[in-house]
């Protein structure tokens, strides 16, 4: 269901002609052969394409307004080689709508001290020439993300593509469409939220259908496709009957697998990306979704649950950010339940009542059949198993009523210390940094909500980056924070972002 453009990324030389033409040959050549490493470099998860060294005002206005129409460029990366004056960029930085990373690299590691002389100063200015460029761009107020270091340097490589993702998101989240089944969960505050100023800072279009309407959708399901999905449950998943007869057993299974696939073909024919579902409102289904929402989050899918869509959102635009990427250990929406307070070994159970991607899975996913309290439908399938171990971040994504925040808790995932028998449902611990209780204590004054789109595999800066493209607040909670400099941090976003 990840199905994104083949973007690549424009790699765009700054200089000017007061050397000659010899010099600006070799702008070129050094510039061609820094985008051929990147390349060969197998770090990069998209392609650079190397672009004509740009020195006049007209043939940066049109480059970056080609940028601006090309639909496969996610951002530009931007290079002065030597000196090139900043005026000349001020007009195609006004007309530039996408994603900007300012390279601060220059093309020799060292200084020749045997060889420099006064035509090597010339040609090899990019110490200064990158700060005149940057003087305009803060000068603008343009968003940008700014790497220093050697070009060569793996370190710089990882940057690199890192921004490449977030810039992906940036560009993905405009393509983000939520499929609102029924409404939010009633009284519930902090799953609302203004969903046209979210369209026009996010570019996120959030809609709303009757139940029923994807009821029919999964009504039409022929047995025969109900079969074949059973038929792959039952070889990919342990089955765990609790005591069922298996016949009955496989009975309340197949209820999910014809939600599952009567959700994706209306999600597919309405052209959605997210989806979020109530149990409070479940019209004709015979069962809340679980089983069916989990997989259709593996494949890619946002999820919120009681009418989340922003979660919903975030999920679908972090799963985006991660596509593709190696060794990537899984995203999913959570939910705080309850904590284990004992000193020493603190944390937070996470959990839902059924709705955990098993893309964070560790080990055996099985299959259960539970009574469940909320929903009142018969005993829902779904999947369960114990998340991974490893660091992760926790994201909420809030409406503050005249502005949006994204709260970012950066996380320890563990296992906890014995099994759960008696709880059916798919579960994550964690411990926030810098410790449970600053953790709790800063997501509480940032307003966090209790729904987190979570995932092993971003950091808490591209999301952060992310936040700063799309023009809101973020706040990052990590091993450093204390409640005084947080509370600073929510006071100055309060006058900055109003």
């Amino acid at each position: 269901m990840i199905q994104t453009k083949t973007y690549k990324f424009w790699f765009c030389t700054g200089s000017q002609d007061l050397y000659g033409d010899e010099v600006l040959r070799h702008v070129a050549n050094h510039s061609k052969e820094i985008v051929e490493e990147l390349n060969k470099s197998g770090i990069l998860p998209f392609e650079v394409v190397w672009k004509p060294v740009l020195i006049t005002n007209q043939l940066i206005r049109q480059t970056f307004n080609e940028a601006n129409a090309d639909e496969t460029c996610a951002g530009v990366i931007t290079w002065m080689h030597t000196f090139s004056p900043a005026k000349s960029w001020i007009l195609g930085l006004q007309e530039y709508r996408k994603p900007l990373l300012h390279l601060h690299t220059q093309y020799n590691e060292e200084i020749p001290y045997d060889t420099i002389d006064m035509d090597f100063m010339n040609e090899n200015q990019a110490a200064h020439g990158d700060r005149e460029y940057g003087h305009i761009v803060s000068r603008m107020g343009i968003e940008r993300k700014v790497i220093a270091g050697y070009w060569k340097d793996n370190e710089v490589r990882n940057r690199i593509a890192s921004w490449m993702r977030t810039a992906v998101g940036v560009m993905e989240s405009s393509h983000i469409r939520v499929m609102r089944v029924a409404d939010n969960m009633r009284n519930v505050a902090v799953t609302e939220g203004d969903k046209v100023e979210a369209q026009i800072k996010f570019g996120w279009e959030v809609d709303t259908y009757p139940v029923n309407e994807i009821a029919d959708s999964v009504a039409s399901v022929s047995a025969s496709d109900v079969n074949a999905l059973l038929d792959e449950y039952y070889d990919k998943y342990e089955i765990i009957l609790d005591g069922r007869d298996p016949e009955e057993f496989k009975k309340h299974v197949a209820v999910q697998a014809q939600i599952e696939l009567g959700f994706e073909r209306f999600l597919e024919e309405k052209n959605y990306q997210a989806i979020v579902t109530h149990f409070g409102d479940l019209g004709s289904l015979g069962q809340l979704p679980g089983l069916a929402i989990q997989r259709l989050m593996e494949k890619g899918y946002g999820f919120g649950a009681e009418g989340d869509w922003k979660v919903a959102a975030m999920v679908r635009l972090m799963k985006i950010m991660t596509s593709g990427m190696k060794d990537a250990k899984g995203t999913s929406m959570l939910e705080d339940y309850t904590y284990n307070l004992v000193r020493g070994k603190e944390g937070i159970l996470e959990a839902h009542m059924l709705e955990i991607c098993p893309t964070i899975a560790d080990g055996p996913i099985s299959i259960r059949v539970k009574p469940l309290s909320m929903g009142d439908r018969e005993d829902p399938a779904r999947l369960v198993f114990t998340s991974k171990e490893g660091k992760g971040i926790a994201t909420s994504l809030i409406d503050l009523g005249n502005r949006f925040r994204l709260i970012i808790n950066e996380v320890e995932c563990k296992k906890t210390e014995k099994p759960m028998p008696n709880l059916p449902v798919a579960t994550a611990y964690w411990t926030p940094y810098p410790d449970l209780y600053t953790g709790a204590e800063a997501w509480i004054l940032a307003g966090g909500a209790h729904h987190t789109a979570f995932s092993y595999d971003l950091t808490a800066d591209q999301m952060a980056d992310w936040a700063e493209m799309m023009g809101i607040e973020a706040v990052i909670i990590d091993k450093n924070t204390s409640i005084p400099s947080f509370k600073r941090d929510l006071k100055l976003g309060e006058v900055f972002y109003r």
